[in-house]
């Protein structure tokens, strides 16, 4: 069988696998880090995003393979070693964007990246355009767009902390 080796969330790790394992299924299954979740087997809901060399992919979609010498960051790699959550991890809480959380961990990977990319800002329509392949079954978006929002300020330095939601 094939060995992967590559680091998650900062540690290095090297593991045996089928050649058509996916990546979902080594972080899942062989490494146990269960935030990143399998919503439709079809690539369609982006509960399974997280980032691979600093972009996000969705996970489901990506053999574990294809991974050797990546650099993938998970959900449970965002927060601080103390547990201070990441500034889209607040947001995300502060603003009550989410409810059951199933697509939370996907939704706001792909958030981080959204706003890594465009440093000068992004309009709500920007941001509802750029979540297109995350579904949540829950909310109305209002609310994760909102968070998205806040978060952004914060990720590129135009506030120093998270506005508290109304």
């Amino acid at each position: 069988m094939p060995q992967v080796s590559l680091t998650v969330n900062g540690k290095p790790h090297t593991v045996e696998v089928e050649g058509r394992t996916l990546l979902v299924e080594l972080l899942r299954e062989k490494l146990r880090l269960t935030g990143t979740h399998v919503g439709c087997d079809t690539s369609q809901c982006g509960a399974c995003v997280v980032h691979v060399n600093g972009d996000s992919v969705k996970a489901c979609t990506m053999l574990a393979v294809m991974a050797e010498g990546a650099e993938v960051t998970t959900i449970e790699g965002l927060a601080a070693a103390d547990g201070t959550l990441h500034p889209m991890q607040e947001a995300f809480r502060e603003y009550h964007a989410l409810q059951c959380g199933f697509c939370t961990p996907g939704m706001v990977m792909s958030a981080i990246d959204l706003v890594q990319k465009h440093p000068q800002g992004l309009s709500e329509q920007e941001i509802r355009h750029g979540l297109e392949g995350n579904l949540c079954r829950c909310t109305g978006y209002h609310n994760i767009v909102r968070a998205i929002d806040a978060a952004q300020d914060v990720m590129h330095g135009r506030v120093a902390e998270l506005a508290r939601a109304e």
